[in-house]
């Protein structure tokens, strides 16, 4: 089967590479408009995804990452629309110019052909993902975890619909219908037809890919995100920060997780932050320094465990760890730290640039949220993933991402001397 898979999803991407930018424009454009025409369609798939995993007890923060609502499938749909209205990066000429030997050389973006995509619990991938991939000329076999089965093929046949209406290969848009595990190992092994293989998902799937894929991958998604608190801070700026940063999606791999505070202003700073929390619901997991001056606060505490450093909690949870200095919480994002997305949040400009130039993330801000570090805010379209990594490409991963470049030259009948 995906033998079969592999190679319609080459010969698609040979005819996908002729494409101009209007015609792939307006595939996109029929493919947001057929999704909200049949939006029932995927909701009622989405609805059954939904209760699977109610009753093998999924956790909240994953259910809400399942979870598609009219709202969230427009917005969804609205997003293909954008990528429309961004640059096509094919065909682009990144340099060149006329040699000393006569030869006239470019070098020109193309697709990368084949994207291959292994993702979980997070259905709207496989419209990001899609309208991205045909915007720049690339085919894409999808596999979704077995919580989305459902409303992954749901959606699938309606973009394979709408790719058909425009003259187009269905198999420029293929998904991985059975959820067998022992299919991600042959995808990981089909270097012949996939060009590029993107995992989203946890810490195991990053781990199996790196180790058994003998195709590139891109590997990232995974978000211990930190914010530090310096001692020239204003509270109530800092605390509208962090709390956007930790409570408007805090199952998004760049919400805030670990909270560092400057030791000259945990005593005053701590209490405050314990009753903005109260009001959020967040419960806070407190080194020992840091509960001394959160255990009186309304918030919920606990004590945090090591390992909590190190995770995720995509949830309204976050660690709470006082720190000596800069130095100190510097040294704390990179033990524990993904490279993902960190911030600052302070009023020295000093301590901003020295922030920036010491933290080896993908993301790194300046009294600013980490839920920024995404394809949309970034004014990318909707990226296929965020990489924490240093090659090819780093964080968001918009439509240049999804390209590579070929060397063009020109001659008049020329020959090497």
């Amino acid at each position: 089967m995906l033998e079969q898979m592999g190679k319609a999803a080459k010969e698609a991407s040979w005819q996908l590479a002729l494409l101009s930018t209007k015609q792939k424009n307006q595939a996109l454009i029929h493919i947001a408009d057929l999704l909200e025409q049949k939006n029932t369609i995927i909701l009622d798939a989405n609805q059954l995804d939904m209760a699977q995993a109610r009753e093998q007890g999924m956790s909240e923060a994953l259910l809400d990452r399942l979870l598609l609502t009219p709202e969230r499938l427009a917005a969804i749909a609205n997003d293909v629309r954008q990528v429309c209205r961004l640059t096509d990066p094919v065909g682009q000429l990144i340099d060149g110019g006329l040699l000393d030997n006569g030869l006239k050389l470019e070098r020109r973006r193309v697709p990368l052909g084949v994207v291959g995509v292994i993702y979980e619990a997070r259905p709207n991938v496989t419209i990001d993902v899609a309208s991205l991939c045909l915007k720049t000329g690339n085919a894409v076999i999808l596999r979704g975890g077995k919580e989305t089965h459902n409303t992954n093929q749901a959606t699938v046949k309606v973009i394979q619909q709408a790719l058909e209406q425009s003259g187009l290969p269905a198999a420029a848009v293929q998904a991985i219908d059975k959820p067998d595990r022992e299919l991600v190992t042959q995808l990981l092994k089909m270097d012949r037809y996939v060009d590029m293989l993107i995992p989203r998902g946890g810490g195991g799937l990053h781990k199996l890919c790196r180790e058994q894929s003998t195709i590139p991958v891109i590997t990232g998604g995974i978000g211990v995100c930190h914010t530090f608190v310096d001692e020239s801070v204003d509270f109530d700026k800092a605390l509208t920060v962090i709390t956007n940063a930790k409570v408007q999606r805090p199952s998004a791999c760049n919400a805030l997780e670990t909270l560092l505070v400057h030791q000259k202003i945990a005593a005053d700073f701590l209490p405050v932050l314990s009753r903005n929390m109260a009001g959020q619901g967040v419960t806070l997991h407190a080194s020992k320094s840091a509960m001394e001056f959160l255990r009186e606060g309304p918030a919920k505490v606990v004590d945090v465990a090591e390992a909590d450093y190190s995770d995720e909690w995509l949830s309204l949870d976050m660690n709470v760890e006082i720190v000596s200095d800069i130095d100190r919480a510097i040294s704390h994002i990179r033990t524990y730290g993904t490279s993902h997305s960190d911030a600052i949040l302070t009023q020295s400009l000093h301590n901003a640039d020295y922030f920036v130039c010491q933290v080896d993330s993908a993301a790194v801000y300046v009294n600013a949220s980490t839920r920024f570090t995404d394809g949309g805010q970034f004014g990318l379209g909707a990226e296929v993933a965020v990489s924490t990594q240093k090659l090819h490409s780093r964080g968001p991963m918009g439509l240049d991402a999804l390209t590579t470049y070929k060397w063009v030259g020109y001659g008049d009948d020329l020959i090497r001397r």
